[in-house]
């Protein structure tokens, strides 16, 4: 396991992260917590969460009900102390006109009931889940620099951001002397690269740590999806999870079967191969693994510290001579 600093800090954590957006929506408590234990027990000490996760996602139910990270808090008993626990505000949690957004009402009421869920007096990283273009960034940034100085936070931290996002919000915490987001969390994998033509010079330049999720594509680039119509009675696909269906396309399925090749060729399976390359991409301080089995966590750990043969990645970009596809 490697172990980087997160973004300018002195904070340590583990180039890979458990994820846990399973945790309370596609497996129960007993399966999550085997899970954390083999994260722990494979020198994982990241784990991200979000008050949204959960049932809540479930479309009978549009808004979050904190379940994730109430197993989350129970599972950690004794041992919180050994992980850096992150979390994230600003989704839906109720109906109400001010149950979502990134508010100062929203961030100091559901700070503290993500607290009681963890059961935890303090969260290492607190993160704004998206861009909130209602509220004003200043009101924001007041809100968690003051939880910083209140001890319920360490650290700040924003997903879903794009550059001028984050360099806008650091220039109103430069000027008024607030807390800076120190990461931020975009998805990045071989099928989705966006994030190399702005956020990733720009966190490389600013020093701004890199949370990658979705390093397999939602599953994509596990090679059990072999076609439009090929959809496993077990897979996320299965269980509604909408978001996959937008890698669904004749080309991704081209160049799944390239990535397997390589794969094979260098003696590891399409996901250790898909997650390798983006723990191997310098700007990238750790992946998320959205470990529903034990296996993908004993998985993913074989290849933490797995250097790219030399070679390999011009073979990679090889295969996206097309690169405008990406973008």
């Amino acid at each position: 396991m490697q172990y980087k600093n997160l973004g300018k800090t002195g904070l340590k954590v583990s180039n890979l992260c458990l994820g846990t957006m399973a945790f309370g929506r596609w497996i129960d408590e007993q399966a999550s917590r085997a899970i954390i234990d083999a994260a722990l027990e494979n020198g994982i000490n990241f784990i991200d969460t979000a008050n949204y996760y959960g049932k809540g996602q479930d479309a009978e139910i549009p808004y979050g009900t904190g379940e994730c990270e109430e197993i989350i808090g129970s599972a950690l008993k004794g041992r919180r102390d050994q992980v850096v626990l992150a979390t994230k505000v600003g989704l839906s949690m109720g109906s109400g006109k001010n149950d979502s957004g990134l508010s100062r009402t929203h961030i100091m009421r559901e700070v503290d009931r993500s607290l009681l869920r963890l059961q935890t007096d303090y969260i290492d990283l607190y993160q704004v889940h998206r861009f909130d273009p209602l509220t004003p960034i200043e009101e924001t940034l007041r809100a968690l620099d003051d939880l910083v100085h209140q001890g319920k936070i360490r650290y700040i931290g924003c997903s879903n951001f794009a550059a001028w996002q984050i360099a806008k919000a650091h220039g109103i915490s430069e000027k008024l002397n607030l807390e800076k987001f120190i990461s931020v969390q975009p998805q990045y994998n071989l099928l989705s690269r966006e994030i190399e033509q702005e956020l990733l010079p720009f966190c490389e330049s600013e020093g701004v740590g890199v949370l990658v999720y979705s390093p397999l594509a939602r599953g994509v680039l596990s090679g059990k999806y072999k076609n439009l119509d090929d959809i496993p009675p077990e897979s996320r696909a299965a269980h509604g999870e909408r978001l996959i269906k937008n890698y669904f396309t004749e080309r991704n399925f081209q160049l799944v079967n390239g990535y397997r090749a390589l794969a094979e060729a260098n003696g590891i399976n399409l996901s250790q191969f898909a997650l390798a390359w983006v723990l191997n991409q310098p700007a990238v301080t750790s992946a998320l693994i959205g470990a529903s089995k034990v296996s993908h966590i004993t998985d993913a750990v074989q290849v933490s510290n797995w250097k790219w043969p030399e070679g390999l990645m011009e073979q990679v970009d090889s295969l996206n001579l097309k690169k405008v596809d990406f973008y």
